[in-house]
């Protein structure tokens, strides 16, 4: 709550173009706090994706309301906008899309239903920071957005970080407060809040990693385009980028049907890889506990399928080409 943090949060708000950015201990904390100042609470309902980082769900869960699940657009592995609708009632109270793996979700078609039924958007955009929708950069479309600086992210701090954005400046104070144990001033507290403030050393270390967050994109965009290349007619599905958007691969994730055996090939040739999300959501053991219901046939197929190669902005060329030889050794081999 220094000076580095205010100098961070100034610098990212205006790397972002918005009005405000609170810094808070993590982007899980991000999400629950965002969902705090509106309000959102017991018997609420928030509409969100099941697949996706468990923090998604649990920052609804953890203010006592009900995740309703839409399914995901299969080449984008975002929201499908056109199955939000069916799935707001009376109870529902937000949007939360999930920018995931660095791709945008289709915001236009997401403010429209948001406006019609005057509902909050909150966007995760934990995976995406400094990707764009039609030019603007995601986070900086709905009412607030959320960040995660995890070490592994695209801004990564040397520990756990996150910040929320926003424009309009009441939630901002609110936010703040909440974040600081619901204090205008020390010692006073207006509300319940919480310990959750980004910390002096994190904060330092973001700003240094600021001003190289683009040109990090930038290479992380370049190797994205080398793999698309090298394995464009590969027996794979590779991440599409839709005209509207700039991806930032924050994971390159491809598709196979035989993703197992895949990714034990590359495991016995020295290829690391991972799968972002062997298991939806809504079939965690914790939300099944909760009685959710969900038929989700995108999710649950892509699921089985989805392989995250290496990526990020230090690869070098030849690694690249020997991980894609690999998978068509693999197509050989099956």
């Amino acid at each position: 709550m220094g000076e580095e943090l205010e100098r961070f949060e100034d610098e990212f708000s205006k790397y972002m173009g918005t009005k405000c950015a609170i810094g808070v201990n993590s982007g899980s904390d991000a999400l629950f706090l965002a969902l705090q100042a509106l309000g959102i609470g017991k018997g609420d309902e928030v509409i969100t994706v099941s697949h996706t980082f468990i923090s998604t769900v649990d920052a609804i869960a953890r203010n006592g309301a009900k995740p309703v699940f839409v399914d995901i657009d299969p080449k984008i592995y975002c929201i499908d906008v056109t199955k939000i609708e069916e799935k707001i009632t009376k109870k529902t109270k937000a949007l939360l899309p999930v920018h995931l793996y660095g791709h945008p979700a289709e915001m236009d078609a997401i403010i429209k239903i948001a406006k019609k039924h005057n509902l909050p958007v909150i966007e995760d955009a934990c995976q995406a920071h400094g990707a764009e929708y039609r030019g603007k950069k995601v986070g900086n479309i709905g009412d607030i957005g959320c960040f995660s600086f995890y070490p592994v992210k695209n801004l990564g701090a040397y520990g756990d970080g996150g910040m929320v954005v926003t424009n309009n400046s009441e939630l901002a104070r609110k936010l703040r407060m909440l974040r600081n144990y619901g204090q205008p001033k020390k010692y006073y507290h207006d509300f319940i809040g919480v310990n959750s403030r980004l910390d002096e050393m994190q904060a330092a270390i973001l700003r240094v990693k600021l001003k190289n967050l683009d040109n990090w994109n930038s290479s992380r965009r370049r190797f994205a385009h080398i793999y698309d290349m090298l394995l464009k007619d590969a027996d794979v599905v590779i991440p599409v980028e839709k005209g509207y958007a700039k991806h930032v691969y924050h994971l390159y994730v491809i598709r196979h049907k035989n993703r197992d055996r895949l990714q034990q090939h590359l495991s016995k040739n020295g290829v690391q890889t991972q799968i972002h999300y062997p298991i939806a959501v809504h079939r965690q053991k914790a939300y099944l506990n909760l009685g959710l219901r969900a038929k989700l046939p995108i999710t649950e197929k892509i699921s089985g399928e989805i392989l995250s190669l290496p990526m990020h902005p230090f690869l070098k060329e030849d690694e690249i080409r020997t991980i894609a030889q690999c998978i068509r050794k693999c197509r050989q081999l099956m």
